[in-house]
C-alpha cells in the first residue's frame, strides 16, 4: 500500500489543462476615435497572487516604461484539495489495456478512481478598469457555470476522463497608494472548482487462458468433483486485443477425485 511509488501525474495535467484555458487571451488598446493602437497578449503562469503583489509593491510608478510590461498579467493556484463522495463509484471496477510489448500475454490495469474536487483560484492584475472588463468579459461567457476540459489521465491504459471546471464566486479589488488619481492596481479573483478523479498505481497480470470449476454435493472442506465447468478462448491462440469467443465443457464425475492446484492434476 503506502509506500510503493507511483506517479500518474493527474494533478500536474489537470494544472497545464486550466492553464490552457486562459492562456491566449488578448486585450486592445485604442485612441479617442476608436483605433487600436496596441495588441497585447495576457501573460499567464502559475504563481501565487503573493508573488504578484509584492512586484507591484516594488514598482512606484503607474506611469513607467517598466510598469507597462508588468500589466496586464494573469497568474493562477491551487487552493485546496476536497473528497467529494457524492460521485464515488464501486471499488471492484477495473480499467484494463493489453501491455505493449508482451505480444498480448499481459494486461495492464487500475482500478475505480478517487473522486476529488480542486479548488484553483484566478488572479487578473490590470493597470486600468477597462484592461479588466476586457479580460473577464473574455471569461465569463464560457462557464455556464461550467467549462469542460478533457484530460488523458492515464496513457497506458487509454483512460480519457472530461473534468468540469465550475465557476465559483468572484472578488473585485481596487487597489491604490498617494491620491486619488494615483491607481496601484484593479485585481480581480476568480474562484474554480475542478470536479476531477486521482487513479492509484497501474498493476499488470497475465492474461486468464482459461477458468475451471469443480462442482460437488459433498459438505466436507475437501470437495470431490462431480461436476468440471472448463471455459477456454475460442480459438485457444487468441490474445487479448483479439476478437474471440468462448468454448464451455461441462464434465460429470463419480470417482471421488479432487483438484490438486499445485501439481494440477486430479487426485
Amino acid at each position: 500500500m503506502l509506500g510503493n511509488r507511483f506517479y500518474n501525474q493527474s494533478l500536474r495535467k489537470l494544472i497545464i489543462a486550466f492553464g490552457q484555458v486562459f492562456n491566449n487571451i488578448v486585450i486592445q488598446r485604442t485612441n479617442s476615435t476608436g483605433g487600436v493602437t496596441a495588441r497585447i497578449k495576457v501573460p499567464l503562469a502559475y504563481a501565487p497572487k503573493e508573488k504578484f503583489m509584492v512586484r507591484l509593491d516594488q514598482q512606484a510608478n503607474l506611469n513607467s516604461r517598466e510598469f507597462a510590461t508588468s500589466l496586464p498579467r494573469m497568474g493562477f493556484e491551487i487552493t485546496g484539495l476536497n473528497y467529494d463522495p457524492t460521485r464515488k463509484l464501486t471499488r471492484v471496477q477495473k480499467y484494463s489495456q493489453v501491455k505493449s510489448g508482451e505480444d498480448g500475454k499481459k494486461v495492464n490495469f487500475n482500478y475505480t478512481p478517487v473522486p476529488y474536487n480542486i479548488n484553483l483560484q484566478l488572479y487578473l492584475f490590470t493597470a486600468t478598469a477597462e484592461d479588466g472588463l476586457q479580460i473577464v468579459e473574455q471569461i465569463l461567457p464560457y462557464f455556464q457555470p461550467d467549462y469542460t476540459v478533457t484530460v488523458n489521465m492515464v496513457p497506458n491504459l487509454d483512460i480519457k476522463r472530461d473534468i468540469p471546471i465550475v465557476l465559483g464566486n468572484i472578488n473585485y479589488e481596487d487597489s491604490y497608494d498617494g491620491d486619488f488619481t494615483t491607481r496601484r492596481a484593479v485585481i480581480y479573483t476568480i474562484n474554480f472548482t475542478a470536479k476531477t478523479y486521482l487513479f492509484g498505481p497501474m498493476n499488470n497480470q497475465g492474461v486468464i487462458k482459461k477458468t475451471q470449476a469443480d462442482l460437488g454435493t459433498d459438505t466436507e472442506p475437501q470437495l470431490t468433483r462431480e461436476e468440471r465447468v472448463v471455459i477456454l478462448p475460442n480459438p485457444t491462440t487468441a490474445d487479448a486485443d483479439d476478437d474471440f469467443g468462448f468454448t464451455t465443457t461441462i464434465s460429470f464425475f463419480n470417482d471421488g477425485k479432487r483438484y490438486d492446484p499445485s501439481s494440477g492434476s486430479d487426485t
